[in-house]
This record gives C-alpha cells, structure tokens and sequence, in this order.
C-alpha cells in the first residue's frame, strides 16, 4: 500500500480491460475521461460474487443519470477479470447477478492499479473499498478507503462531487444549493 500523498496531485494513470455497459469487452483509461473532459470517479471493491460488492455495484448503475448529469464518468475495478465480471453481468439481479451495468467494470488482475492507489490487500489479492474523484484535467481531489465490510453512500458520493464542482469552499454540513464561502 502506498503512502503517499495522493490528493492535490494527479492521478495515477491506468488503462485496464473491461467489460461495458453493452455486455462488450473494452478498454477503459483515465485518458480517455480526461479527453471527453469530463470527470472521473473511480471505485475499487473488494471481489465479484460477494455480498456487499453488489449493493454498492447496482446503486451506482441506478444513480448513473445523476452522475452524467454532473459531467461524470464512472469506472468500477476489482481484481478480478473481465471473464469473471461478463459471468456476473450475464447473471440477472435476482439470481445473485448483478444484471447490466450503465458503466464499464474494469479487471485489474495484474494488481497494479490496486497498487497505485493504495487499495491492494496484498496477502489476499482483493481491494478495500476505494472511492477517489478526478477532475477533468486529471487531479486527485478526494479519496475515502475504507474496510470491506462497510458499503458506501451514493447521496454523499453525490454531494461531494457537487461540492468539489463548485470550485468554492463549502462549510460543514452543506448541501447542493446552499451557499460556498
């Protein structure tokens, strides 16, 4: 695990296979976000066919919309591969599947962009929950990695990006809309 600084600097970059939202395999880079100008937010998870993995994976494909409407392209990486996120796309909701995804999952089974950013629990090969936002010109802004166990918030990851696009300086406890200091 790094331990480094990360915020305020850019990003490390990655180009990872993937399979995408049409159920083709691809590739997906930070680069290529960062052309559309657009911003990133990236999230790493611990494992396909998990129990939390898919309730965090589903809520961000249903809150998509929300995140296109802030300019912003979603990656989920994990460090298995991209046959084993095809077999759990093609898999329905209601069969312990997680159905079609509105964003690419990308197979990070080399373990390197774990590594880069400082998820990789290195004695089991799987990631702790990881979730960093990327600026479009490819600038760390924020970063929350967390234990496995504990799924993350939409409406907060929401709220935080709102906040970083605001380009001001948002006091405690503000919310979209409230004014910046």
């Amino acid at each position: 695990m790094t331990d480094k600084r990360m915020v305020g600097k850019q990003a490390p970059r990655f180009e990872l296979d993937a399979i995408l939202p049409d159920q083709s395999f691809g590739k997906v880079s930070l680069e290529m976000i960062m052309k559309e100008d657009k911003w990133t937010l990236l999230f790493f998870y611990p494992m396909n066919f998990s129990t939390v993995c898919p309730t965090e994976i589903i809520a961000f494909s249903d809150a998509y919309d929300s995140f296109k409407e802030l300019n912003t392209e979603i990656v989920g990486i994990s460090t298995d591969t991209i046959h084993s996120h095809k077999a759990w796309t093609s898999m329905d909701r209601d069969n312990k599947g997680i159905g079609s995804l509105a964003y690419p999952l990308a197979a990070d089974p080399s373990h390197h962009v774990s590594k880069e950013y400082g998820v990789l629990v290195e004695e089991e090969g799987i990631n702790l929950r990881g979730l960093y936002i990327i600026s479009p010109v490819g600038e760390l802004l924020y970063a929350q990695v967390n234990h496995h166990d504990i799924g993350r918030s939409i409406p907060h990851t929401l709220m935080t990006l709102q906040a970083l696009q605001t380009d001001g300086l948002c006091p405690a406890n503000w919310q979209p809309g409230d004014e910046t200091l």
